[in-house]
Order: structure tokens, then C-alpha cells, then sequence
């Protein structure tokens, strides 16, 4: 299966602002980055139908749940091409939500100017951000993939997480994520 590393944008770059629909069911309709001021944010770029989402989703759900009560605000979107890949369209993942367990908020990016925003070129891609909004963080979960016998532990993220929360930074050393390239749009394509 192809792999896409993520682009590893500078440390320190400020969160995009983005306002975007939310899928799943919860007291989301939308999710906007102007209601999330003064909190940590870690947003992630995943999809429904790839292998590499699908090998990780229960942690990210674990994640969700783990830290429901912190004040790190998640945020899961899918910006793929709904017209060449219709099993990430917004109904199914209202369904894959519910079937992950995810409590956080799943939104779509149909025009993928917010996967342009923030970098994004693959799906799993983390994003963590201080809560000024400052990029702390951006790469892997941990150093499981499909069928390389690592067990899925969300260890690089979780010590992310965890260095944000106390209000430290993260580990220099960061390792980009890898997954399936995001489906842009003909035309939409990165630079």
C-alpha cells in the first residue's frame, strides 16, 4: 500500500481559522476554531475508508475518552474527494464515528481549503497546538502501521498531549505521521 508522510510544517505556526460542519451526532452542529480560544486543540486529518485510519481508529477514540475531562479540545476532519471515494462521504462518517466510538467532533472540509490551510497531505496527520494556538506538535501517533507488528499505543502523541497540558513543550524530535495521500479534487492538488 502507497504511503504519504506528513509535510512536517514549522513548529510554532499558528492554528488556521476554520468553520466547518460536523457529521456525528453530539451538540455539534459545527465546530469553529474562534470557539476554542485559550484551550489546546489537536486536530486530526483521518477518513473512513483508509487502511491506515482503520489500524488506529480505537485509539483515537481511547484518546477522545481519555481526555474528555482536560482541556485539549479535538477535532477529527475528513477532507477527502467525496466523488472519487464515497464511503467518506458525510453520512458515512456519521456511521463510522458511532462504530469508532469517537465523542469528539468529526467535521468535512468539502472544499479542502482547510487541509490546504493546515498542511495536510495524508490521513492519519496530527496537528497539536498550544492553547495560543502555536503548533506544538505535528506527527505520528506511535510507530505502529498496518501489518508491522507494532503494537497501537498513541505513545508520541500521548506525550505530546501530555507536555501541552502542563504547559511544556513537546519532544523536538518528532516523527511525521504516514497514511494514505489526502483525495484532493482534480485541480485541487498541493503546490
Amino acid at each position: 500500500m502507497p504511503a504519504t508522510p506528513s509535510t512536517m510544517i514549522a513548529l510554532g505556526t499558528a492554528m488556521p481559522s476554520f468553520d466547518l460542519p460536523v457529521t456525528n451526532a453530539g451538540p455539534y452542529e459545527r465546530v469553529a476554531s474562534a470557539d476554542l480560544a485559550e484551550n489546546p486543540v489537536l486536530v486530526m486529518f483521518i477518513c473512513n475508508h483508509c487502511p491506515f485510519v482503520k489500524h488506529i481508529c480505537h485509539e483515537l477514540a481511547k484518546l477522545g475518552n481519555e481526555y474528555a475531562a482536560s482541556a485539549l479540545q479535538i477535532i477529527a476532519i475528513n477532507s477527502n474527494d467525496i466523488t472519487t471515494h464515497p464511503d467518506d462521504a458525510p453520512d458515512k462518517m456519521a456511521q463510522e464515528a458511532a462504530s469508532a466510538g469517537y465523542t469528539f467532533p468529526y467535521a468535512f472540509d468539502e472544499s479542502q481549503q482547510i487541509a490546504h490551510a493546515f498542511g495536510a497531505a495524508c490521513t492519519p496527520d496530527f496537528f497539536l497546538y498550544d492553547a495560543n494556538h502555536s503548533l506544538a506538535y505535528r506527527g505520528q501517533l506511535d510507530g505502529s502501521r498496518p501489518n508491522n507488528g507494532i503494537p497501537v499505543t498513541g505513545e508520541d502523541l500521548r506525550a505530546a498531549i501530555n507536555a501541552v497540558l502542563a504547559g511544556k513543550a513537546a519532544a523536538a524530535a518528532q516523527i511525521p505521521s504516514i497514511g494514505c495521500n489526502i483525495k484532493w479534487k482534480p485541480g485541487n492538488e498541493p503546490d
